[in-house]
């Protein structure tokens, strides 16, 4: 039997690689497109944090494996996870295959928050002079800092601050709206009537707490402060 020639050989060989280049770029165009899968969480997290004021830039990290094509991509946020800041975001395909994948993210906010110009004392009540606005990553505080130093002027810190402090909502109580020894209008609520009466306050409140009142007849009720020095008794 003959051998094949050189030639023969050398053509066999090309046919073959021919056609495992073929198999391989077949196999890749059915596979995910891995960049249009991290910019559609990318869009995903942009939408999520529209409105919030700043400026707003978002990375989103590529998956390290490989994929099915998807015709369907869906992203998500699992529960818990934050609009801003270090996140996750999840992308899921839904036709013609079903898988997910979960991608760390950073969305960067950049704005302005509220922050303490000087030390101050607990129980103190802010004023304009004891604020100041201040620049950063709003995605790096925590997500009750305020962003209006007009309207926490009037609260009261609950503890000790130090300078450039930012003013988190854990931090301060409402203004008062109920002092103590102060006239106090009582309103008795119960089923099917309301009934007010005067009072005293027997102590300061802001708007939300449970504080007790005298009556001109001289009972001591306790009532929840609402604005207006008004406690509102339940019955």
């Amino acid at each position: 039997m003959p051998y094949p020639s050189i030639q023969a050989m050398r053509a066999a060989f090309g046919q073959a690689v021919l056609i495992g280049l073929c198999l391989t770029g077949t196999a890749q165009a059915a596979g995910q497109d891995l960049a249009a899968l991290q910019a559609h969480a990318e869009r995903f997290l942009k939408t999520q944090a529209n409105g919030l004021p700043g400026t707003l830039s978002v990375s989103v990290k590529p998956p390290r494996s490989t994929f099915d094509a998807c015709d369907a991509l869906e992203a998500f946020q699992p529960p818990g996870s934050r609009t801003i800041g270090k996140t996750t975001v999840g992308v899921r395909c839904l036709a013609p295959s079903k898988w997910t994948v979960y991608l760390p993210a950073h969305v960067k906010l950049i704005g302005r928050y509220v922050a303490t110009r000087q030390p101050l004392p607990a129980n103190h009540v802010l004023t304009a002079s004891d604020l100041m606005l201040r620049e950063g990553d709003l995605g790096l505080l925590t997500p009750d800092v305020a962003g209006d130093a007009d309207a926490i002027v009037g609260y009261r810190t609950v503890s000790g601050l130090a300078a450039n402090a930012p003013l988190r909502a854990s931090l301060l109580r409402s203004p008062l709206v109920v002092q103590q020894g102060q006239p106090t209008r009582i309103v008795l609520n119960g089923p099917g009537f309301t009934v007010q009466s005067e009072g005293q306050a027997l102590a300061n409140g802001s708007r939300g707490d449970r504080i007790r009142v005298k009556t001109a007849s001289g009972q001591v009720v306790s009532g929840i402060a609402q604005d207006g020095q008004q406690i509102v008794v339940a019955y």
